[in-house]
Protein backbone atom coordinates (compact mmCIF):
# COMPACT_ATOMS: atom_id res chain seq x y z
CA UNK A 1 0.00 0.00 0.00
CA UNK A 2 2.82 2.39 -0.89
CA UNK A 3 1.66 5.65 -2.49
CA UNK A 4 5.08 7.22 -2.95
CA UNK A 5 5.04 10.08 -5.48
CA UNK A 6 1.24 9.95 -5.63
CA UNK A 7 -0.90 13.04 -5.00
CA UNK A 8 -3.86 12.52 -2.66
CA UNK A 9 -6.74 14.92 -1.98
CA UNK A 10 -8.95 14.77 1.13
CA UNK A 11 -12.07 16.89 1.61
CA UNK A 12 -13.15 17.53 5.18
CA UNK A 13 -9.58 16.73 6.20
CA UNK A 14 -9.23 18.92 9.29
CA UNK A 15 -10.65 16.50 11.87
CA UNK A 16 -11.88 12.98 12.53
CA UNK A 17 -11.74 10.42 9.73
CA UNK A 18 -10.57 13.01 7.21
CA UNK A 19 -7.61 14.08 9.34
CA UNK A 20 -6.63 10.47 10.08
CA UNK A 21 -6.75 9.64 6.36
CA UNK A 22 -4.71 12.69 5.35
CA UNK A 23 -2.04 11.62 7.87
CA UNK A 24 -2.19 8.02 6.62
CA UNK A 25 -1.70 9.18 3.03
CA UNK A 26 1.34 11.16 4.12
CA UNK A 27 2.76 8.15 5.98
CA UNK A 28 2.61 6.06 2.78
CA UNK A 29 4.67 8.62 0.86
CA UNK A 30 1.93 10.61 -0.89
CA UNK A 31 1.84 14.36 -1.29
CA UNK A 32 -1.35 15.46 0.47
CA UNK A 33 -3.82 18.22 -0.29
CA UNK A 34 -6.67 18.56 2.19
CA UNK A 35 -9.55 20.96 2.63
CA UNK A 36 -11.79 22.19 5.42
CA UNK A 37 -13.60 25.25 6.63
CA UNK A 38 -11.52 26.13 9.72
CA UNK A 39 -8.01 27.55 9.42
CA UNK A 40 -6.87 26.64 12.94
CA UNK A 41 -7.73 22.95 12.52
CA UNK A 42 -6.17 23.04 9.07
CA UNK A 43 -2.84 24.21 10.46
CA UNK A 44 -2.95 21.54 13.19
CA UNK A 45 -3.56 18.83 10.60
CA UNK A 46 -0.81 20.16 8.33
CA UNK A 47 1.69 19.90 11.17
CA UNK A 48 0.69 16.29 11.83
CA UNK A 49 1.07 15.39 8.15
CA UNK A 50 4.48 17.04 7.95
CA UNK A 51 5.54 15.00 10.99
CA UNK A 52 5.30 11.93 8.72
CA UNK A 53 7.83 13.53 6.38
CA UNK A 54 5.24 14.26 3.71
CA UNK A 55 4.55 17.43 1.74
CA UNK A 56 1.08 18.90 2.16
CA UNK A 57 -1.17 21.79 1.25
CA UNK A 58 -4.22 23.02 3.18
CA UNK A 59 -6.96 24.79 1.21
CA UNK A 60 -9.84 26.45 3.03
CA UNK A 61 -12.89 25.29 1.10
CA UNK A 62 -16.64 24.67 1.31
CA UNK A 63 -17.63 21.62 -0.76
CA UNK A 64 -21.15 22.95 -1.31
CA UNK A 65 -19.64 25.82 -3.36
CA UNK A 66 -18.84 24.92 -6.96
CA UNK A 67 -16.27 27.71 -7.18
CA UNK A 68 -14.51 26.46 -4.04
CA UNK A 69 -14.38 22.86 -5.26
CA UNK A 70 -13.13 23.84 -8.69
CA UNK A 71 -10.46 26.03 -7.09
CA UNK A 72 -9.45 23.20 -4.75
CA UNK A 73 -8.73 20.84 -7.64
CA UNK A 74 -7.02 23.61 -9.63
CA UNK A 75 -4.73 24.41 -6.67
CA UNK A 76 -3.88 20.73 -6.35
CA UNK A 77 -2.82 20.58 -10.00
CA UNK A 78 -1.00 23.91 -9.86
CA UNK A 79 0.99 22.75 -6.82
CA UNK A 80 1.71 19.10 -7.60
CA UNK A 81 0.85 18.67 -11.28
CA UNK A 82 -1.62 15.79 -10.96
CA UNK A 83 -4.31 14.10 -8.86
CA UNK A 84 -3.90 10.37 -8.29
CA UNK A 85 -6.46 9.70 -5.55
CA UNK A 86 -9.21 11.50 -3.68
CA UNK A 87 -11.08 10.78 -0.47
CA UNK A 88 -14.38 12.66 -0.48
CA UNK A 89 -15.02 12.77 3.24
CA UNK A 90 -16.72 16.10 3.95
CA UNK A 91 -20.17 15.61 5.46
CA UNK A 92 -22.50 16.43 8.33
CA UNK A 93 -24.98 14.39 10.35
CA UNK A 94 -27.84 16.83 10.97
CA UNK A 95 -30.29 16.70 13.85
CA UNK A 96 -31.69 13.51 15.34
CA UNK A 97 -35.47 13.69 15.04
CA UNK A 98 -38.30 11.81 13.33
CA UNK A 99 -38.89 12.97 9.77
CA UNK A 100 -41.92 15.19 10.49
CA UNK A 101 -39.84 17.20 12.97
CA UNK A 102 -36.94 17.78 10.59
CA UNK A 103 -36.73 21.33 9.21
CA UNK A 104 -36.52 22.08 5.51
CA UNK A 105 -33.56 24.39 6.21
CA UNK A 106 -31.55 21.61 7.89
CA UNK A 107 -32.50 19.16 5.15
CA UNK A 108 -31.28 21.54 2.45
CA UNK A 109 -28.01 22.23 4.31
CA UNK A 110 -27.33 18.53 4.77
CA UNK A 111 -28.02 17.73 1.12
CA UNK A 112 -25.90 20.68 -0.02
CA UNK A 113 -22.86 19.29 1.77
CA UNK A 114 -23.37 15.50 1.69
CA UNK A 115 -24.78 15.14 -1.83
CA UNK A 116 -24.14 18.33 -3.85
CA UNK A 117 -20.68 18.58 -2.28
CA UNK A 118 -19.87 15.00 -3.23
CA UNK A 119 -21.20 15.47 -6.77
CA UNK A 120 -19.09 18.61 -7.26
CA UNK A 121 -15.99 16.98 -5.82
CA UNK A 122 -16.34 13.94 -8.07
CA UNK A 123 -17.12 16.11 -11.12
CA UNK A 124 -13.90 18.12 -10.94
CA UNK A 125 -11.72 15.25 -9.70
CA UNK A 126 -12.89 13.05 -12.56
CA UNK A 127 -12.31 15.79 -15.13
CA UNK A 128 -8.66 15.91 -14.07
CA UNK A 129 -8.31 12.12 -13.85
CA UNK A 130 -9.67 11.74 -17.37
CA UNK A 131 -6.88 13.96 -18.70
CA UNK A 132 -4.35 11.69 -16.93
CA UNK A 133 -6.04 8.42 -17.92
CA UNK A 134 -6.09 7.15 -14.34
CA UNK A 135 -7.20 7.88 -10.78
CA UNK A 136 -8.94 6.52 -7.72
CA UNK A 137 -11.83 8.01 -5.74
CA UNK A 138 -13.12 6.83 -2.39
CA UNK A 139 -16.33 8.34 -1.02
CA UNK A 140 -17.24 8.35 2.66
CA UNK A 141 -20.73 6.91 3.00
CA UNK A 142 -21.97 5.16 6.15
CA UNK A 143 -23.79 2.04 7.23
CA UNK A 144 -26.67 4.50 6.86
CA UNK A 145 -26.04 4.28 3.12
CA UNK A 146 -27.13 0.63 3.23
CA UNK A 147 -30.14 0.68 5.60
CA UNK A 148 -32.21 3.09 7.70
CA UNK A 149 -31.09 4.74 10.94
CA UNK A 150 -33.64 5.77 13.56
CA UNK A 151 -34.09 9.55 13.76
CA UNK A 152 -31.72 10.30 10.89
CA UNK A 153 -33.90 10.13 7.77
CA UNK A 154 -32.26 13.06 5.88
CA UNK A 155 -28.77 11.79 6.76
CA UNK A 156 -29.74 8.26 5.71
CA UNK A 157 -31.13 9.57 2.42
CA UNK A 158 -27.94 11.52 1.76
CA UNK A 159 -25.73 8.49 2.39
CA UNK A 160 -27.87 6.33 0.10
CA UNK A 161 -27.27 9.05 -2.50
CA UNK A 162 -23.52 8.72 -1.89
CA UNK A 163 -23.79 5.02 -2.70
CA UNK A 164 -25.83 5.73 -5.83
CA UNK A 165 -23.27 8.23 -7.10
CA UNK A 166 -20.43 5.85 -6.27
CA UNK A 167 -21.89 2.86 -8.08
CA UNK A 168 -23.13 4.71 -11.17
CA UNK A 169 -19.93 6.73 -11.62
CA UNK A 170 -17.82 3.58 -11.15
CA UNK A 171 -19.62 2.11 -14.18
CA UNK A 172 -19.21 5.33 -16.17
CA UNK A 173 -15.43 5.34 -15.85
CA UNK A 174 -14.41 1.70 -15.29
CA UNK A 175 -12.90 1.44 -18.79
CA UNK A 176 -11.16 4.80 -18.52
CA UNK A 177 -8.73 3.94 -15.76
CA UNK A 178 -10.71 5.45 -12.88
CA UNK A 179 -11.83 3.36 -9.91
CA UNK A 180 -14.52 4.61 -7.51
CA UNK A 181 -15.48 2.94 -4.23
CA UNK A 182 -16.98 3.85 -0.86
CA UNK A 183 -16.28 3.20 2.79
CA UNK A 184 -19.29 2.64 5.05
CA UNK A 185 -18.29 3.20 8.67
CA UNK A 186 -20.43 2.16 11.62
CA UNK A 187 -19.92 3.72 15.05
CA UNK A 188 -16.55 5.45 14.98
CA UNK A 189 -14.98 7.29 17.92
CA UNK A 190 -14.90 10.82 16.49
CA UNK A 191 -14.99 14.01 18.54
CA UNK A 192 -17.97 15.56 16.76
CA UNK A 193 -20.58 13.12 15.45
CA UNK A 194 -20.49 10.54 18.24
CA UNK A 195 -20.51 13.19 20.98
CA UNK A 196 -23.54 14.84 19.43
CA UNK A 197 -25.24 11.49 18.84
CA UNK A 198 -24.95 10.35 22.47
CA UNK A 199 -26.08 13.75 23.75
CA UNK A 200 -29.19 13.89 21.57
CA UNK A 201 -30.10 10.24 22.17
CA UNK A 202 -29.45 10.50 25.95
CA UNK A 203 -27.19 7.45 25.90
CA UNK A 204 -23.51 6.87 26.67
CA UNK A 205 -20.55 5.97 24.50
CA UNK A 206 -20.61 2.57 26.24
CA UNK A 207 -24.16 2.09 24.90
CA UNK A 208 -22.93 2.87 21.38
CA UNK A 209 -20.00 0.48 21.75
CA UNK A 210 -22.39 -2.27 22.91
CA UNK A 211 -24.25 -2.06 19.58
CA UNK A 212 -21.26 -3.68 17.88
CA UNK A 213 -20.75 -7.45 18.21
CA UNK A 214 -17.11 -6.58 18.93
CA UNK A 215 -18.22 -4.48 21.90
CA UNK A 216 -16.32 -1.37 20.90
CA UNK A 217 -16.40 1.59 18.57
CA UNK A 218 -14.07 1.77 15.62
CA UNK A 219 -11.11 4.14 15.48
CA UNK A 220 -10.61 6.73 12.77
CA UNK A 221 -7.29 5.15 11.85
CA UNK A 222 -9.08 1.91 10.97
CA UNK A 223 -11.15 3.74 8.36
CA UNK A 224 -8.08 5.55 7.07
CA UNK A 225 -6.22 2.31 6.40
CA UNK A 226 -9.08 0.95 4.30
CA UNK A 227 -9.13 4.16 2.25
CA UNK A 228 -5.37 3.90 1.67
CA UNK A 229 -5.79 0.26 0.60
CA UNK A 230 -8.52 1.18 -1.89
CA UNK A 231 -6.30 3.91 -3.36
CA UNK A 232 -3.35 1.55 -3.75
CA UNK A 233 -2.45 -0.83 -6.57
CA UNK A 234 -3.35 -3.70 -4.23
CA UNK A 235 -7.02 -2.84 -4.95
CA UNK A 236 -6.62 -2.47 -8.73
CA UNK A 237 -9.55 -4.82 -9.54
CA UNK A 238 -12.03 -3.22 -7.12
CA UNK A 239 -14.55 -0.61 -8.22
CA UNK A 240 -18.17 0.33 -7.46
CA UNK A 241 -18.13 -1.35 -4.05
CA UNK A 242 -19.12 -0.44 -0.48
CA UNK A 243 -16.61 -1.38 2.23
CA UNK A 244 -18.41 -1.82 5.53
CA UNK A 245 -16.31 -1.14 8.65
CA UNK A 246 -18.72 -1.59 11.55
CA UNK A 247 -17.40 -4.25 13.92
CA UNK A 248 -19.92 -6.75 12.59
CA UNK A 249 -23.04 -4.67 13.25
CA UNK A 250 -24.62 -5.23 9.83
CA UNK A 251 -23.84 -8.97 9.97
CA UNK A 252 -26.59 -9.40 12.58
Amino acid sequence: MILENKVALVTGGTSGIGRATAIAFGATGAKVVFSGRRDSEGEETAALIRDTGAECLFVQSDVSSEADVQALVQKTIATYGKLDCAFNNAGIQGSINPLHEQSVEEFDKLMAINVRGLFLSMKYEIQQMLTQGSGVIVNNSSVGGLFGILGLSPYTASKHAVMGLTRAAALDYAKQGIRINAVNPGSIATDNMIDRFVDEMSITTDDVAAMSPMGRMGQVEEIAQVVVFLCSDAASYITGQPFVIDGGYTAN
